[in-house]
């Protein structure tokens, strides 16, 4: 069972794992959502990460079919005031960016698609350089201030627009960015490490990283010259890294250190970030319900010096 650990600094308490509800209606269907849901809220859980947009890239996926389902799942159970809800506005196709009319129409379409009256934790999906940073603040800040959100985080931002929204907020006493959800896991470190992870230091933000699993890659399923069947078994997805040499040295590295455990390599890879400075709670997703218990374990893993010291060179 997870226990629950603090959000940064607002407010809120969350399990160390966030599952992610990018798969909803996608790879997983209404039944194999709520199946998901439940073994996750089973074992503690109650930070789940959706987005507006989630995930009509796809063929024959629609914008906000991720938390409609979600909304589908509260009402069944009831259990609406346990979960924490994050979603993001930016990237669903009919409210692309963040002009301050797009924000505030997209959080009225999501309040509505969650069947909810406030959103946790609301995030800038993408950044939008278009629109200045006074703007973007001004506009996060109405939405605390309206009742309708009740902490804001950004995700796909630069360090330079990162820090200079942080400060703007600070000097003008509004709600600023509480959370950060770069990418990030044992084989895209770059993305975080740096530059981001030290503002994020500095000004005590919570760090809730994506594709904490390199979109199943460091699950161990992909491997050189052997396919899957996966709509994620592509250049720039998962297959992606495993005809690199680092994804070889990770998975190798993962490998000596999961059997000692008794743990599959997933949960491996999830404690390495979870252990991480700045880390409140690796974001991951399951597709069927028999994925979450290698999820789940992420409670009961607490790596050794040596064993990260082991993933940080094959990492490099």
């Amino acid at each position: 069972m997870f226990d629950h650990k603090k959000l940064g600094r607002t407010g809120i308490s969350v399990a160390p794992l966030c599952l992610g509800g990018n798969v909803f209606g996608w790879t997983a269907d209404q039944e194999q959502s709520f199946a998901v849901l439940d073994a996750y809220a089973a074992a503690g859980g109650n930070f789940i990460d959706t987005a507006d947009s989630y995930i009509y890239q796809f063929p024959g996926n629609q914008p906000g079919q991720s938390e409609t389902i979600i909304a589908e799942w509260l009402s069944a159970r009831g259990n609406r005031d346990d979960i924490v809800i994050a979603t993001k506005v930016g990237d669903h196709p009919e409210r692309k960016g963040l002009a301050p009319a797009t924000i505030e129409a997209a959080v009225d379409d999501s309040l509505r698609r969650l069947g909810t009256d406030r959103i946790d934790l609301y995030y800038a999906h993408f950044d939008d350089e278009s629109v200045s940073v006074e703007d973007v603040v001004t506009t996060f800040d109405g939405l605390v201030r309206a009742g309708k959100v009740r902490a804001l985080g950004a995700s796909n931002i630069s360090p330079e627009r990162l820090d200079a929204m942080l400060r703007f907020a600070h000097q003008e006493g509004l709600a600023g960015f509480q959370v950060l959800q770069p990418q990030y896991n044992l084989v895209s470190r770059d993305t975080y490490e740096g530059e981001r992870r030290d503002i994020v230091q500095r000004d005590g933000l919570a760090c809730v990283p994506y594709f904490a699993l390199a979109s199943g890659f460091l699950t161990g399923k992909y491997r050189p010259g052997r396919p899957v069947d996966n709509v994620r078994d592509m250049p720039g997805l998962a297959g992606g890294y495993a005809d690199s040499e680092r994804g070889t040295r990770v998975l190798a590295a993962m490998e000596e250190i999961a059997p000692a455990h008794g743990v599959q390599l997933a949960t491996v890879a999830l404690a390495w970030v979870a252990q991480q400075p700045t880390v409140v709670a690796p974001i991951a997703s399951a597709r069927v319900v028999e994925q979450v218990p290698a999820l789940a374990a992420l409670a009961d893993l607490r790596l050794s010096d040596a064993e990260l010291r082991s993933l940080d060179a094959a990492s490099a």
